[in-house]
């Protein structure tokens, strides 16, 4: 008997869809912000503290890698939801096609870009 299963599963070299591609960039966007959550925790307590805090925090929050940081959360932020609104509206029903996931896909990620670039001039 011949066996027909696919012998090379390295995902670097199979040629995935835009929909694997939205599906694996919204894990990763929610794993960073998880980890990101534990430094906003932080930031916020910090700056609660005391007024010495809230003003050491800010003279932080303008250094160029804290900026990076912020810049980096954010887009994680804006992908994760609005890759999480898509899921919802697929929910009901609609673009549950192969053709509405690829335009669903498309939308996030082109959307997710252009608010990100907004995010990094607002933040620069």
């Amino acid at each position: 008997m011949k066996d027909t299963r696919p012998v090379n599963l390295d995902i670097g070299t199979m040629r995935l869809p835009i929909t694997a591609w939205a599906s694996i960039s919204h894990r990763i966007s929610g794993v960073v912000l998880f980890v990101a959550s534990i430094g906003m925790l932080w930031a916020l307590d910090t700056s609660l503290s005391s007024a010495e805090g809230f003003a050491r925090l800010g003279e932080l929050l303008g250094s160029l890698p804290a900026k990076a940081a912020l810049w980096i959360v954010g887009t994680a932020l804006i992908y994760h939801s609005l890759a999480g609104i898509k899921h919802l509206i697929m929910d009901f029903g609609i673009g549950e096609s192969m053709e509405g996931g690829i335009l669903g896909s498309r939308l996030v990620i082109a959307t997710a870009v252009v608010l990100s670039i907004l995010l990094g001039v607002s933040l620069w």
